[in-house]
């Protein structure tokens, strides 16, 4: 039995949203439009199915429509760091400087930060958990990051205070601060007050901060609490050093909600053993659909993929390959 078209799927489907907004042209949408429409879809019918629908389909997500918000933070713990590096590469030349959220697992080297700080004059929104940046080429590209206003860097081992001393100076506008460690990353370090220190000599305007499993200790944290004054949320979940009066706190500092620090955290604890074994190849899509030109269509794809029915049969065979485990299926999120 032939399996199903998905482009023929998945362009029934757009339609149907479209004309019961009360278009009827959906060809013909501006590219904008189409862009917002888009943003719905999974990653790989954006990049692999979207652009074998129509030429006007296969602009938009050529252009930079589609990626004034790139979220691959599922995908990229599933690939290798060759596979994200051209990844990003390709998306944020894209964006064509309109990039406003970047949502980015494992970064593997400073090379790909710096082409991201390059390309983040509109950024807003940076998660860039579990990466191996280091502080010399965050203090270098900080400057370049100076309009965010949200940042995760948790897991990211290799940077310290001096990392965050930079992003403080530069990022004036930053409001949310993420920075959860593994007790496995700490383990050799005896105390992180030196960067509860940057935070709070560099951070005034933040609201939300989460430092679960860094090793800081009361004077830092209240240190933090004296600068950030705007401070509505912190996370200090198993910083053990910390001792919170209950009383003190409510009454000192009435709108903030502290979690912690005498929650044990499963989940953070097992989800990163679980992606430190992980394969770093990637099953269910393969690289070598992801050319920058498959989103040209000219009707003819040189690398023969579109050519005929099975090359279409065996991208419906990437696309669900492996969904049948529940683990991949609880990393991938679903198409709408």
């Amino acid at each position: 039995m032939s399996l199903p078209n998905p482009s023929f799927n998945l362009t029934l489907r757009m339609e149907d949203k479209i004309v019961e907004g009360g278009l009827r042209c959906w060809d013909e949408l501006i590219p904008d439009a189409l862009g917002l429409i888009f943003s719905n879809l999974s990653l790989q019918e954006i990049l692999t199915v979207i652009p074998r629908v129509c030429k006007s389909w296969g602009r938009a997500v050529s252009g930079p429509y589609c990626w004034q918000e790139i979220d691959i933070e599922e995908w990229s713990r599933r690939s290798n760091s060759e596979q994200l590096d051209r990844m990003l590469q390709m998306l944020i030349t894209r964006s064509c400087g309109s990039l406003r959220k970047l949502c980015v697992s494992g970064l593997s080297n400073d090379i790909s930060f710096a082409f991201i700080a390059d390309n983040a004059g509109s950024l807003q929104t940076l998660r860039l958990p579990r990466s191996e940046i280091g502080d010399p080429v965050v203090e270098q590209m900080a400057a370049k990051l100076s309009n965010i206003t949200f940042l995760d860097v948790s897991y990211c081992s290799k940077i310290g205070a001096s990392a965050l001393e930079a992003v403080g100076k530069h990022c004036k506008s930053l409001v949310e601060l993420r920075r959860i460690m593994h007790p496995l990353e700490v383990a050799d370090k005896v105390c992180q007050d030196d960067e509860a220190h940057a935070i709070a000599t560099t951070m005034p305007k933040l609201k939300h901060l989460e430092t679960a499993y860094l090793l800081l200790t009361t004077s830092g944290v209240l240190e933090i609490l004296t600068n950030c004054r705007e401070l509505e949320f912190l996370d200090v979940r198993c910083c053990w050093g910390v001792k919170l009066d209950e009383n003190f706190f409510n009454e000192r500092y009435p709108n903030l909600k502290v979690l912690g620090p005498h929650i044990v955290d499963c989940y953070e604890r097992n989800y990163w053993d679980y992606c430190s074994d992980y394969s770093d190849s990637s099953g269910y899509l393969a690289w070598e659909l992801m050319d920058d030109g498959i989103g040209d269509f000219d009707g003819d794809s040189s690398d023969g993929i579109w050519d005929d029915d099975q090359g279409l049969e065996e991208l419906e065979l990437r696309f669900y390959e492996g969904f049948d485990d529940p683990v991949a299926a609880i990393d991938w999120p679903p198409s709408p």
